[in-house]
């Protein structure tokens, strides 16, 4: 991937400058493993230099945990002098963030070599190498993502959240109430203003509904022919709905389960595949019978144990599984089926296309599409036959099979010759050393349970 031209990459940011005088910095961003946004602001009369000389930042910012520590396991530490490479801005993510008392704007950054070439460890290029292997075969992803979170109060009650109060009624939601309008009412102008904060930024969100626990809502992104572009998208809409939220003295969470017995966050994904004349290779009046289709499920089914990690990344992720909750346990498909993994959507035949139902909303999307996407590519070129459909309850059909904890989905990922053949096997490397630090020392501490249990009882 080369590096747009600075020409062109200039006269995006004169563009901006000129239609908005207002601006006074621009927040550079960039995601890293878990997804979480970092960077530098910048005054406007530096933006310039950003597009024609990039800026530097380390190498280890692909090497923190969760907690924004350095995993010195990586290798991409002290053991390279925490050494500087290059961000180049991501073209047309230029935006203004709507929510800031001083006007400021934001840029999307990618990681490359000092010499020019992408950075290994970015995930936004590991998705940009497995999105090559289509471009081979000339043919072009179409996806979307649904988001879930978590309104909550800005007060925690003994560490742990709380539905924030309604702005209307002043009462703490407590019901499931899934879909139901007048949940949406209760926080309108805060729900309203993430759609309209989205429309401004350009990020294609066209629908927000109530999901089904107290306070908690989906986003629903319209789908673009551009892996890469989608996934900035949830990148940024996540960024946008929590200081909407807060502005709204509110906060959010994407956290896979944040609240026992009730539904967890999810992160679904939709996919489909098109040729070189932008049709539908999935177009099917039956889509049982639509040889690609089939096979793009055959290979995502396989390879979806050793996926997991990326899908379900952290600890907290695996508490979110359940069958009264509709988070699929095992690799399983069906039509219009929401128990299964991979659920086919049944409508216009141009429209069909796989959703991907098994990843929390705390995993990184450009990891998770990574995955998906080698999946899809691993059973066309291999014309994977995926088993067969499940009509029903796909949690009394099946047993479940897929990694439950973070240990097992890490051995898993580390193991997987296919995987292997996608995903640069040092970025793996990386990517299990990261969290087997994290589960070390989650592993290590001692939970209230545990006192409560043991202390003066054994």
């Amino acid at each position: 991937m080369s590096v747009p031209p600075r020409a062109v990459q200039l006269n995006e940011a004169n563009a901006f400058l000129k239609e908005h005088p207002e601006v006074l910095y621009v927040d550079l961003l960039i995601a890293d493993m878990n997804g979480v946004v970092r960077g530098k602001r910048i005054e406007r009369t530096s933006l310039h230099k950003v597009y024609e000389k990039g800026i530097n930042l380390p190498a280890s910012l692909f090497a923190l945990d969760i907690n924004g520590s350095t995993v010195e396991s990586t290798g991409l530490g002290l053991d390279i002098g925490d050494a500087d490479r290059i961000c180049y801005p991501i073209p047309d993510t230029l935006s203004n963030e709507p929510w800031q008392k001083r006007p400021t704007a934001q840029l999307l950054m990618t990681m490359h070599e000092l010499e020019g070439e992408p950075f290994f460890a970015d995930p936004r290029e590991v998705l940009r190498q497995v999105v090559s292997k289509f471009d081979e075969l000339g043919l072009t992803i179409c996806a979307a993502f649904e988001l879930e979170f978590y309104l909550i109060d800005q007060e925690n009650v003994n560490g742990r959240p709380q539905p924030p109060r309604s702005p209307i009624s002043g009462k703490r939601p407590q019901s499931t109430q899934v879909y139901l309008i007048d949940d949406l009412d209760e926080y309108v102008d805060c729900l309203q203003d993430i759609l309209e904060g989205a429309k401004e930024q350009g990020i294609p969100a066209d629908a927000i509904v109530k999901e089904s626990a107290p306070a908690q809502f989906e986003v629903n992104l319209h789908h673009v022919a551009d892996p890469l572009k989608a996934c900035d998208y949830a990148v940024l809409l996540k960024r946008l709905i929590k200081n909407i939220a807060y502005d709204h003295e509110m906060d959010t969470t994407f956290m896979a389960k944040p609240y026992p017995g009730q539904a967890g966050n999810g992160l679904h994904v939709h996919i489909s595949v098109l040729d070189k004349d932008g049709k539908n290779i999935f177009t099917s009046e039956d889509p049982e019978q639509n040889a690609a289709l089939r096979h793009a499920i055959g290979g995502v089914l396989e390879t979806l144990p050793a996926s997991m990690a990326f899908l379900c990344p952290n600890v907290n992720s695996y508490r979110r599984f359940g069958a009264q909750f509709y988070v699929p346990n095992a690799p399983s498909w069906g039509l219009d089926n929401r128990t299964v993994a991979l659920r086919v959507p049944t409508g216009a035949p141009d429209a069909v296309r796989i959703e991907h139902r098994v990843a929390g909303a705390d995993a990184n999307p450009y990891l998770l599409m990574a995955a998906v996407l080698a999946g899809v590519h691993h059973g066309l070129t291999n014309k994977v036959e995926p088993s067969t459909p499940i009509e029903g309850n796909a949690y009394e059909q099946v047993e479940q099979s897929l990694p439950n904890n973070l240990r097992d989905a890490l051995r898993e990922l580390d193991d997987s010759e296919i995987l292997n053949k996608y995903i640069d096997p040092k970025y793996i490397d990386i990517f299990v050393a990261c969290k087997e630090s994290e589960l070390e020392e989650f592993e290590h501490s001692i939970s209230d349970l545990e006192y409560n249990w043991y202390l003066h009882t054994v």
